[in-house]
């Protein structure tokens, strides 16, 4: 007996080779049915392997069986009762010849048919039971077959009319948004134009409901072909009735003071219902709240009911205000960069204070100022605890994640005259916690070599008040003179940095100077050199309304360096040095910028032979009157050369001005500055504007994220011999 999954196993072994054997065995009426039915013609019949070679007798009469009942069984292998044996070998098959059943006519030929089955090979029934491979696995490159190219995409062409958005200024922003747009008038077909045309039309009609117009309607339609296109889509828009604001809802618990939200909420009975301007007034909401004590203020889901009969909508706002808190303490999370003494130094705000989100901001930005972190965050939670006024203080909690603290700089720069000049750094911001940085720094120029070591106290004591001491030697080897100086010298200050730029700024400190230099002796008519010891106290104080610290394109800015100073060089030589600076920066539309400069000095109470040379005023350069070498200008030696031809030199001054007017053009991330200089020194305690040398030139800009790369070609006017011809500065950050 076999059992229900034998049979399984059995019918599909057989397949439909059983199937005639089955028919051949019915009753006499089913073979009665047969004889009066016409057989149809022979058809050959592809079938799995037979079990056996069978070769049927047609039997017209329809009295006996196609196949005897006995050679059938015999046909049949036997089945192991054993459900779970697994699947026997199958061998190759041999090709078998099968005949049809004979036709009705028994003279008619009988067709031979010839099925080859491949041959499965013995053991590979188990390739048969494994799964299938993923179908990513299949490759699907076409076949490529030789001497057959494949054929070209074709492409359709069409062009877009928009009707009905042009008149509210819409239409700019549908073609920036639209299907039809962005497939640049190309298609496969004209099925994939009318698809994009359906998605415009839904585009159109959200476009003027952000307006008010609910009751919009868009059609599109796809045009035949013109003279010059295949296709023309054209997508008409109806605007109908604008929609406004009929009524306003706020519901909130009550604030103070109490219209701090509808105050804060610009939006009136009549207004059209306008996605962007209710948007707008939502958002406006949500900043002012936190502003103003609120700092956990929602503002829920709008609800906007339209009425169609009068074309208004019933505006229905929900604020959750949340309690009223003042300031409390500061509580900290994380990889602590910063105590919290360190960080009350950097709030701008005291406990008890009402909550504003502006000073929350402020806080931030001074912690991600300091570099020292790789992400910083500031927020309030609630403690439930009861403040002044009927509030509740909040803790300030800091999340701190501590980043790299060590820096690599560099900067490098070129001008003729001065030549090349690179400066770089190595810094540890935080060597000496909180903000104790120590920077060790080295020049190496084409007439300058340095080294300098520095320690600095960002947030000294107080919020953006910079404590720094600095011990440096230097080599300076100019036309005007050559110096071996070392300097120590210590200051605190209030400045301005890229990140944090300030509208007052001040400096005040100390350096105690020693320097070799050589100078042109005139009772000698040759140089020598001396050591002068010099001792000063500097001084600056800085006003700045410009917008931006690297490149300014509008405000002004007024500076002054005050220096009282004493030489120590056969006796105390008191004396004070001064600059006062003055810029301003007037924008004539997005791409022009007028930017002038002005600049003097002054050295009052010392003769200027009596000054060690480097103490001295000089001008000429990148950074003073371009188209000039650096310290030419000016009162010069009377020195010859090794042949006894006049070989004059930098002799500098008491006192100088300089005077610089640039149009800076920009275009993308380049510009173009034309630029005009003037400017000498003078021997005199001041300025003489009489002696004035110009010089013209044009500059090239390239605008990063740090500020602009310059690039600066310059002639002097007036050329004088020995003067350059072109002068070519390098450098970062615009001139002034």
């Amino acid at each position: 007996m076999s059992s229900g999954r034998d049979r399984v196993v059995l019918s599909a072994l057989l397949g439909v080779a059983v199937i005639p054997a089955l028919i051949a065995t019915g009753d006499a009426s089913a073979q009665q049915a047969n004889q009066t039915t016409p057989a149809p013609s022979p058809t050959p019949t592809v079938t799995p392997p037979p079990i056996a070679e069978v070769d049927p007798v047609a039997d017209p009469d329809g009295d006996a069986p196609i196949i005897p009942d006995a050679e059938f069984e015999e046909s049949v292998p036997e089945i192991s009762g054993d459900i779970d044996a697994p699947l026997e070998a199958i061998d190759a098959a041999p090709v078998q010849t099968v005949q049809p059943i004979a036709p009705p006519n028994p003279d008619a030929p009988v067709a031979e048919t010839e099925i080859l089955v491949p041959a499965i090979p013995a053991g590979d029934t188990q390739e048969l039971a494994a799964p299938l491979p993923p179908i990513d696995s299949f490759d699907a490159t076409p076949v490529e077959v030789a001497g057959v190219e494949e054929e070209e995409a074709v492409e359709l062409r069409y062009d877009v009319v928009v009707n009905g958005l042009d008149e509210l200024e819409l239409e700019s922003r549908f073609r920036d948004l639209s299907a039809l747009e962005e497939g640049d008038g190309r298609a496969a077909n004209a099925t994939m134009v009318a698809a994009r045309a359906r998605e415009d039309e839904g585009l159109a009609v959200r476009l003027l409901q952000s307006l008010g117009y609910y009751d919009a309607t868009a059609l599109s339609v796809i045009e035949p072909a013109t003279a010059d296109q295949q296709l023309r889509a054209v997508i008409t828009a109806t605007p109908g009735r604008r929609y406004d604001l009929g009524s306003i809802d706020i519901r909130a618990n009550p604030v103070t003071p109490p219209d701090l939200i509808t105050s804060n909420l610009p939006l009136k009975v009549g207004d059209p219902i306008e996605a962007e301007r209710i948007q707008g007034a939502e958002a406006n909401v949500s900043l002012k709240l936190p502003e103003n004590g609120y700092p956990f203020a929602e503002v829920g889901q709008r609800d906007i009911l339209l009425d169609e009969t009068n074309f208004t909508g019933a505006y229905t706002l929900p604020v959750e205000t949340g309690p009223r808190a003042s300031f409390g303490g500061f509580r900290s999370e994380g990889d602590a960069v910063f105590d919290i003494d360190h960080i009350e130094v950097l709030s701008r705000f005291e406990r008890g204070e009402l909550y504003d989100s502006r000073m929350v901001e402020d806080l931030q930005k001074a912690l991600v100022a300091t570099s020292l972190f790789s992400t910083v965050s500031v927020e309030p939670v609630r403690t439930g605890e009861a403040g002044p006024d009927g509030t509740e203080y909040v803790t300030m909690l800091v999340r701190q994640d501590a980043g790299p603290p060590r820096t690599l700089a560099a900067e490098a720069g070129f001008s003729t005259g001065q030549g090349f000049r690179i400066e770089g750094s190595w810094t540890h911001r935080n060597l000496f916690p909180p903000e104790g940085a120590l920077i060790a720094s080295a020049i190496a120029g084409t007439q300058e070599q340095g080294i300098a070591g520095t320690f600095r106290k960002s947030n000294w004591k107080q919020r953006d008040r910079t404590l720094q001491l600095t011990a440096s030697a230097n080599r300076q080897d100019y036309e005007a003179f050559e110096a071996f100086t070392g300097v120590l010298s210590g200051r605190v200050s209030y400045d301005s940095t890229p990140i944090w730029q300030k509208r007052f700024t001040y400096s005040y400190g100390l350096e105690l100077i020693a320097t070799n230099e050589d100078r042109f002796d005139f009772d000698l008519n040759d140089r020598v050199r001396d050591t002068y010891f010099v001792g000063a106290v500097p001084l600056f104080a800085g006003f700045d309304t410009s917008d931006d610290l690297l490149n300014p394109t509008s405000g002004y800015r007024l500076k002054l360096n005050l220096s009282p100073e004493a030489a120590i060089n056969d006796g105390t030589r008191p004396y004070v040095r001064a600059i006062v600076e003055g810029t301003a920066y007037y924008p004539i539309n997005d791409s022009l910028v007028i930017a002038g400069r002005a600049r003097a000095g002054t050295i009052q109470g010392i003769e200027r032979d009596a000054l060690a040379p480097s103490r001295r005023f000089y001008a000429g350069g990148g950074g003073s009157v371009r188209g000039f070498g650096f310290q030419q200008l000016g009162p010069q030696t009377p020195e010859l050369n090794e042949d006894g031809e006049p070989d004059p030199r930098p002799i500098g001054g008491r006192s100088f001005n300089e005077f610089s007017i640039e149009a800076r053009y920009r275009f993308g991330n380049f510009g173009i500055v034309p630029f005009l200089d003037a400017g000498n020194v003078y021997e005199s305690e001041f300025p003489d504007a009489s002696g004035l040398r110009f010089g013209a030139g044009i500059g090239g800009r390239f605008y990063t994220n740090f500020g602009p790369f310059r690039i600066d070609l310059a002639t002097p006017i007036g050329r004088r011999e020995g003067e350059p011809r072109v002068a070519l500065y390098l450098s970062i950050g615009q001139a002034f």
